[in-house]
């Protein structure tokens, strides 16, 4: 069976991890699955490159600025016209090559804004660093990551946020909020949404499940980052962040189950609705 993924790169041209560690984890996807994978990216924001519906799975990636100042731009009008197409291809039953989509950060902020499922609002500071992630009770539905444990560790990096969940319209699109922010019991701030199945094809987060600890620590340590981070963040933030890449094990865990199992869950659809 050959898959073909389109990673739709949100960065806008700006330098990031994200597009190299996704690329890795399906380069390690296809070598422990045997899977003929391929893949191709396209410049969403910077180019206006959008792929077509051929590929069977789309890695909407993370990006800078705001998801909200380019509603109305001709690169975010194209972007959800062609989720559209997806979505028409899925809830068309005489169609078999259903659409697979996962949305990470910043594109799961457009996604938020396009379904209508909350407020998307400009945190008071920047969430940066790995933190607990807190599971819903809808997590356990999903076949997703293991483990019974309440959290789970992930980078998070935004100064956006997606806030005050509207019930009636996650019932109305039968969307499941899966995972929200951690608790922070010195200030009276509502919780953020940190992961939603949106539909039966698509799934996205908020925080980065693609981030690789060991290429995050190498580059936290070259010192025009350091510094940068000091200076946006604080010396203590720093510190806290190379002594949890000290020992990753749980970070690491995020980053080899969630997206996998996503590609896996996606593959196994595949392949039911091609017998």
């Amino acid at each position: 069976m050959s898959i073909k993924v389109a990673i739709l790169d949100m960065y806008d041209g700006h330098p990031n991890q994200g597009m190299k560690c996704i690329k890795d984890i399906l380069k390690k996807f296809r070598k422990n699955h045997f899977v003929d994978l391929t893949y191709d990216a396209f410049d969403v924001r910077g180019k206006s490159e959008l792929p077509d519906t051929s590929y069977d799975i789309y890695i909407s990636t993370g990006g800078p600025g705001s998801p909200t100042e380019s509603e109305g731009s001709e690169w975010e009008n194209n972007y959800f016209a062609f989720i559209d197409q997806l979505e028409a291809i899925n809830n068309d039953p005489s169609r078999s090559d259903k659409k697979h989509g996962f949305f990470i950060c910043h594109s799961f902020q457009l996604m938020c804004r396009k379904y209508q499922l909350g407020k998307v609002v400009k945190r008071r500071s920047t969430s940066y660093g790995i933190f607990p992630i807190y599971k819903t009770e809808y997590w356990d539905q999903e076949d997703i990551f293991s483990g019974s444990d309440e959290t789970f560790y992930a980078v998070d990096s935004r100064d956006w946020q997606v806030i005050e969940a509207d019930e009636e319209q996650f019932k109305k699109i039968g969307a499941k909020l899966l995972a929200i922010e951690k608790e922070r019991n010195h200030v009276n701030l509502e919780r953020c949404m940190m992961a939603i199945r949106f539909n039966e094809y698509f799934l996205g987060t908020q925080f980065h499940p693609e981030a690789d600890p060991i290429g995050l620590r190498t580059f936290l340590l070259e010192e025009e980052n350091k510094q940068r981070i000091i200076n946006a963040h604080g010396e203590k933030k720093y510190n806290d962040m190379i002594e949890l890449l000290e020992n990753p094990v749980e970070l690491e865990l995020t980053r080899k189950e969630v997206i996998p199992t996503f590609l896996q869950n996606a593959i196994k659809s595949m392949q039911t609705q091609e017998v």
